[in-house]
């Protein structure tokens, strides 16, 4: 008898931590996950690491118990419409979403497939989600700014990693609909330190040259680059045109220091991206989208480039690279 009530208690666990099913379980196949990109395959890479890594500590294996489906756009806009249009006819049962541009048009094509997004500008000033703790409709996951005041920060400590520069340059593109907020607050932060900012705009890759030879022109003494899907995607060219410029910039993600930028200041990207996966394992076990709160990120990295500080000419004061989280050398 206890034999018995042990392999039932045994049994019972194992029925409790597997994955469970639902639309795709009904017709005796697996779940497929729609994972799409504006840029290309290679620039995501590290994030459909993290993505992976994410469902798998759920119990989720792609090609085992899920198929994951990748669609990139390999930097081109006018390319996602199609491909979101294709996923949802392929009856995808969760689309993942990594830009707020790919957010809105995969929210544009369809109000019934969840739509998971892995990162988001500003998930409700954008208009994604009416709510963060509870969004309705069929669009829940993670927003990448815990508010505009995540600009005065980057502002403060780029003016103390280079307190002389009294022109700042904000990169921003035209075409996001969160980055007027971060401007806003960004001028605000000027203000209050004394600085002027100088906003350059670019909305593709090709407008990217004569964004940069504009922050010359208006001799910018330093350069704040907003986070940004397209921005991520030519983050190596990006950093080239700042060192060839030769402008201190902070960055939003690390990974543009990682590919040789001066510093950055924001959430951890491939965190991130392991967090949405709890949103797609919640979604797969029968929980509604607009059920589930949407998250802001919890910690914050400051990252600082002792080699690209060097090249520059650039010294670091000691105060800030002792609140740095990592220091590169």
């Amino acid at each position: 008898m206890t034999h018995r009530r042990d392999f039932i208690r045994v049994v019972s666990v194992a029925l409790l931590a597997a994955p469970v099913f639902t639309a795709a379980q009904h017709s005796g196949k697996a779940p497929r996950i729609a994972f799409i990109g504006l840029n290309s395959a290679q620039s995501a890479q590290q994030l459909l690491v993290a993505f992976r890594q994410g469902l798998r500590e759920r119990g989720w294996v792609d090609g085992e118990n899920i198929i994951i489906e990748l669609r990139f756009a390999d930097g081109k806009v006018e390319r996602l419409p199609a491909l979101v249009a294709g996923l949802v006819n392929l009856k995808i049962d969760i689309i993942v979403a990594t830009s707020s541009v790919t957010t809105r048009i995969a929210k544009e094509a369809t109000k019934t497939i969840p739509i998971v997004m892995a990162t988001s500008a500003d998930a409700l000033g954008e208009g994604f989600v009416n709510n963060l703790a509870h969004p309705g409709g069929n669009v829940t996951g993670m927003t990448f700014f815990a508010g505009p005041e995540n600009a005065g920060k980057q502002l403060e400590l780029l003016k103390t990693a280079i307190p002389t520069a009294a022109r700042i340059a904000v990169l921003t593109n035209p075409t996001s609909g969160a980055h007027a907020a971060f401007i806003r607050e960004s001028r605000s932060a000027a203000r209050a330190l004394g600085a002027q900012l100088l906003v350059s705009e670019a909305r593709s890759p090709d407008e990217l040259d004569a964004a940069f030879a504009a922050m010359t022109r208006e001799r910018a003494g330093a350069l704040i680059v907003v986070s940004d899907a397209m921005f991520y995607g030519q983050r190596r060219r990006i950093v080239d045109l700042a060192a060839t410029s030769r402008l201190p910039v902070i960055y939003s993600q690390k990974e543009f220091v990682d590919t040789g930028g001066l510093m950055s200041y924001g959430a951890n990207l491939p965190d991130m991206y392991r967090r949405a996966a709890a949103h797609v394992d919640k979604i797969l076990k029968g929980t509604k989208p607009g059920d589930i709160p949407v998250e802001q990120p919890t910690t914050f990295e400051l990252v600082i480039n002792l080699n690209t500080a060097k090249a520059l000419g650039l010294t670091i004061p000691q105060s800030l690279l002792l609140r740095a989280d990592q220091v590169i050398q």
